[in-house]
This record gives C-alpha cells, sequence and structure tokens, in this order.
C-alpha cells in the first residue's frame, strides 16, 4: 500500500470538486505523516534522544496511565531491566547503539515520580510477571522495585489477570491526559490525538482498571513471581 501524497489529494480535490475542502484535507494528511514514526526513523537520531523526548511529554503531563500486557513501563524500570529490554529491541531490529544513553536517559526519566503534581496509573498484564527481560536476577531485582514503587502515594499499580475476559484485542499504550496517546507497535510507535480515539483508549484502560487487582492482592501476585525467581517476598 503506498502513502497518499499531497500532490494526489490536490489532485482528488480538484476532479472531484472538492477544491473547498483542500486545507482541511492538507492538515489531516500532514498530521497522520507525523502521528506515524517508524522505529528506523526514530532510532536514526538515536534511542537517547527518543528518551529524552518521551520525557518532556511527561514532565507535561498531570496524569498518565499505561498498559502493556507483556512487560513494566518504563517508568518502573530497574537499570539492568531497561538494559536488557532495549538490548532485545535493538538485537531484533538491527540497530544495535547507543544503548548506554539510552538506559541513562530511561533512568533519567523516572525523576518525574517523585517531582511536581503528577499522578501515575500503570497496569501490566499478568505475564509481565513471567516474561524473562534477562535472567531471574533481573527480573527478581524488577519485582522488588516494583514493590517498593507501590508506596509511592501519587502511583497506582494494578495487575491484570490472566484469567480476566476478553473484551477487545489491544496493545501496549500510555495515555498522556486526555491529549495524547501512544501506542507501540512490532514495525512502529504511533501518536493518536483525534479526540474519538482518545476516547477510545480511555474506555479500553478503565475496562482493564476494573479487571486489575490492586493493593495487597497485586502484592501476593508480585511475591509470588519473586519466589519463582529464587528471590525473597520479604
Amino acid at each position: 500500500m503506498q502513502a497518499l501524497s499531497e500532490d494526489d489529494l490536490a489532485a482528488w480535490c480538484r476532479i472531484t470538486g472538492a477544491d473547498d475542502e483542500y486545507p482541511d484535507l492538507l492538515a489531516t494528511l500532514r498530521n497522520i505523516s507525523a502521528a506515524w514514526m517508524e522505529w528506523r526513523r526514530i532510532v536514526g537520531h538515536g534511542y537517547g534522544n527518543h528518551q529524552r523526548q518521551i520525557s518532556g511529554m511527561e514532565d507535561r503531563s498531570e496524569l498518565l496511565r499505561g498498559y502493556d500486557p507483556q512487560v513494566f513501563h518504563g517508568l518502573l524500570q530497574t537499570p539492568r531491566y531497561a538494559r536488557a529490554l532495549m538490548a532485545a529491541g535493538m538485537e531484533f531490529l538491527n540497530t544495535i547503539r547507543d544503548l548506554d544513553e539510552a538506559v541513562a536517559a530511561r533512568v533519567e526519566r523516572q525523576r518525574v515520580l517523585r517531582e511536581g503534581r503528577h499522578r501515575f496509573y500503570f497496569l501490566v498484564g499478568e505475564q509481565a510477571l513471567r516474561t524473562s527481560v534477562g535472567d531471574d536476577e533481573v527480573m527478581a531485582d524488577q519485582i522488588r522495585h516494583v514493590l517498593d514503587l507501590m508506596s509511592l502515594p501519587r502511583l497506582v499499580f494494578g495487575i491484570v489477570p490472566a484469567k480476566s475476559a476478553f473484551f477487545r484485542r489491544t496493545t501496549d499504550f500510555v495515555l498522556y491526559d486526555r491529549r495524547k496517546v501512544l501506542v507501540e507497535t512490532i514495525t512502529a510507535e504511533s501518536a493518536v490525538t483525534q479526540p474519538r480515539e482518545i476516547a477510545l483508549y480511555e474506555k479500553v484502560f478503565n475496562r482493564l482498571a476494573e479487571q486489575a487487582v490492586h493493593g495487597d492482592v497485586a502484592r501476593a501476585l508480585l511475591a509470588s513471581a519473586l519466589e519463582r525467581r529464587g528471590g525473597s517476598g520479604d
């Protein structure tokens, strides 16, 4: 499939007599082009630079809500977990570069958890407790870290049980207030800004939050996962 060019759009408007609609349609086309960023284009400017761009969005957001079915969100990651996760992604895409800088930038982002008036609500699928990022030692440290972070007053953490009822297929996404949603796919990162689409992502997040376990029940699941990794829940 070939993307629609601005010349194609102009020709279509001329042929259909929709010249008056061209400015609005052109703005929409440009917005779509800006919203879909291929990973290779992102990493062409460096993973570290991309992490700093995300940090800027986090700084400007009062409420950050994120869901990932398989791994823990970047703001919850230990340095070793982040390194193992990013190294695997770089190897898969054959874009090995600036790993040290990228990990440092991701860890630096985490200052937002303790600064300003930000609020956070992170959900993970129960699979995130079982997915091996790095080795058992890395995973045990990561799980302990999440248990510690759960004490932060402005952070809510929940786990969506594996046996939860299906209602909609989804991938990982992050809501920045009600202004933008970042959605990560295998090949690209998509920025969603249309209000009606954002509302649907919010609906999905709310449904997942209803299914999730929190507090002591979530801690018990984490402690069980920690024990399986050879760690201690104490």
